[in-house]
Formats: C-alpha cells, sequence, structure tokens
C-alpha cells in the first residue's frame, strides 16, 4: 500500500514523501508492531489507552483519576510568572550532573509520570516507542528518530540528584504565563486559584506580550519541556530548530490541539508548528504496554546521539 505525507524537510520546502508497505504489520527493532492497514498515514491510532479508555479523558473514572487530578491542581495554583522566572535562572546554570544522553535515558527507568492518564509504564519505554513509531513512518528523519527518543528526558527533574521537584513543577500540560490562561487548558477551573489570574498585569488576552513576538520570547510553565529545551540548546546540539521546538512545546496542547494562544507565534513557529503535529500523533498514541527490546535498539540511538550531541551534557 502507498500513501502520501505532506512534511516539511526542516530548512526546506514542503513536499511530499511516499511511503510504501505491504505488510499489515511491522516488526521494528524492538519487538513493537506497528499495524500498517487501517490508516491512510502509517500510524494507526488505537482506539483506547493502556487502560481501555480514550486517549486523554481526564473525566474516566480510573486508579489514576485523583493522582493526575491533584497534580494539576497544584501546578495551574503554584505555576506562575514569577515562579518560573526563577527555576529558569537557577536550572540555566547546568550545574547539577554531567552525563551523556544515553545514561539519562536509562535515568528514566526510575520515573513514571503521574499527569499521564494513558500510561503507567517507565517513562524509557514511552521515549523509545514514540521514536520506533516515527522510525517506521520517516526512516530518513533521524533527527525526528531522536528528538523523540530524548523529548521527555527532562523528567530528570523528579530525580534526587536534579533537585528532586515535585510532579507539578515537572510533568503535565504547558502553558504561558504573563498573559491570560485560555479555557482550553485542561482542567481550567483550577487556575483561579493562581495568583496571576486576577493580576491586571498577566490577566489579558495579550498580557506583557504584543502579536507575533515569537514563543521564544513566552515565559511557559516550567517543568520537563523547558528543561530539556535548556539542555539541548546551551550544549550546543545540531539538531535542527525544528526538533528543539518539538522538545520545547510538545506538551503546549492547548496550542496544537486547541489552536489557542497562536496570536503569539512568528512565521518560524508556524513552520515548526508542523513538524510539532506529525510528532504529537507518535508521541500520544503509541503509548503501549507491548514493551521495547531495549538492547537491541540500543545501538541505532547511540549512534543518533554521537551525530547530533556531545559525549558529555551539563545539566
Amino acid at each position: 500500500m502507498t500513501f502520501l505525507v505532506a512534511q516539511t524537510e526542516h530548512g526546506a520546502e514542503i513536499e511530499n514523501k511516499k511511503v510504501t508497505t505491504d505488510a499489515e504489520e511491522l516488526f521494528l527493532d524492538g519487538g513493537f508492531v506497528v499495524p500498517k492497514n487501517v490508516s491512510n498515514d502509517g500510524f494507526v491510532v488505537p482506539g483506547n489507552n493502556a487502560f481501555g479508555n480514550s486517549f486523554r479523558d481526564y473525566s474516566a473514572e480510573t486508579d489514576r483519576k485523583k493522582i493526575v487530578e491533584e497534580l494539576y491542581r497544584q501546578s495551574h495554583i503554584n505555576q506562575t510568572y514569577d515562579f518560573v522566572k526563577k527555576m529558569r535562572e537557577e536550572y540555566g546554570k547546568l550545574d547539577k550532573v554531567e552525563m551523556s544522553i544515553w545514561e539519562s535515558c536509562e535515568l528514566l527507568n526510575e520515573v513514571v509520570d503521574d499527569s499521564d492518564p494513558d500510561l503507567d509504564e517507565p517513562q524509557i519505554q514511552h521515549l523509545l516507542q514514540t521514536a520506533e513509531a516515527i522510525r517506521k513512518d520517516y526512516p530518513n528523519e533521524d533527527w525526528l528518530h531522536l528528538t523523540a527518543l530524548i523529548h521527555d528526558l527532562g523528567k530528570v527533574l523528579l530525580l534526587p540528584s536534579f533537585g528532586g521537584l515535585p510532579q507539578w513543577a515537572v510533568v503535565g500540560d504547558t502553558f504561558p504565563l504573563g498573559c491570560a490562561f485560555d479555557e482550553s487548558n485542561v482542567l481550567y477551573e483550577q487556575f483561579k486559584g493562581n495568583p496571576d489570574y486576577n493580576n491586571p498585569s498577566y490577566n489579558t488576552k495579550n498580557g506583557v506580550y504584543s502579536v507575533g513576538c515569537g514563543l521564544d520570547n513566552v515565559v511557559m510553565s516550567w517543568g520537563h519541556d523547558d528543561y530539556m529545551y535548556l539542555v539541548a540548546k546551551e550544549n550546543k546540539t545540531t539538531l535542527p530548530s525544528a526538533a528543539l521546538f518539538i522538545i520545547r512545546y510538545h506538551s503546549f496542547y492547548p496550542l496544537h490541539r486547541a489552536g489557542a494562544y497562536k496570536h503569539l507565534m512568528n512565521e518560524e513557529d508556524h513552520e515548526n508548528l508542523k513538524w510539532l503535529h506529525i510528532f504529537n500523533k507518535y508521541d500520544l498514541y503509541s503509548k503501549s504496554r507491548v514493551l521495547i527490546d531495549v538492547e537491541k535498539v540500543k545501538p541505532y540511538y547511540i549512534s543518533l546521539i554521537e551525530k547530533y550531541f556531545p559525549a558529555k551534557l551539563k545539566w
């Protein structure tokens, strides 16, 4: 079967890419199964998450519901403009740890994301599931494979050697500070307890920003996204700007799912958002209890790390 996927090459024009396969199911190196016989876009979006519910269903009665709701309550109350400024100043020093990308991947064996209603497996499995699914549909975009592998590495912030931050300061959907909270944010009502909610400097549509200022100039809620973006950028990665955009904004669901805050975007943001939309499908829907054989795929991802990053990074 052959299908066309519209995509943007980083730094190049949009082109149609052909992906051809005769198989109904494809088995990647790590044993992850990607069925190919339903969607016209390569990757099949499953109907339910690992718990049998719809993806990102925050109302579903599951054992994780109270955990997820409490995390967002804390996040929406405590993530303020001033708080994020302080965290970016502190963690922008990159003076916590020095280690390689793969070493940080292995640390995620110790991390479970309390904000995720769809999966409770160690995070390294989520990284590899996402990367392997993208690798099959976009075999020539090695930068995108690596971006998928590292996009959640900032969750090491939960570990003691990185400050042992609470889950609400590391995971969950991200949102801008310094302007009004959009109602498309998950569990929006919780923002009413945030000091910025009634601050006239921050509670208008533009707030401290101007239309078209660019997302680089917008203060986002602090967490693993912004931290990994800082780590990659300051350690001089050679990944393209679309990769850094994906890393920083992959949890910005109000933007890439609801179209909120687009008035703050500039032209480059709009171009990079096309890649984020591609990535998001795999990030969200590849979550599965079918585990990747880490040792089988490790050599491939080590080769990508060596291509795009220094041997050791400051964190």
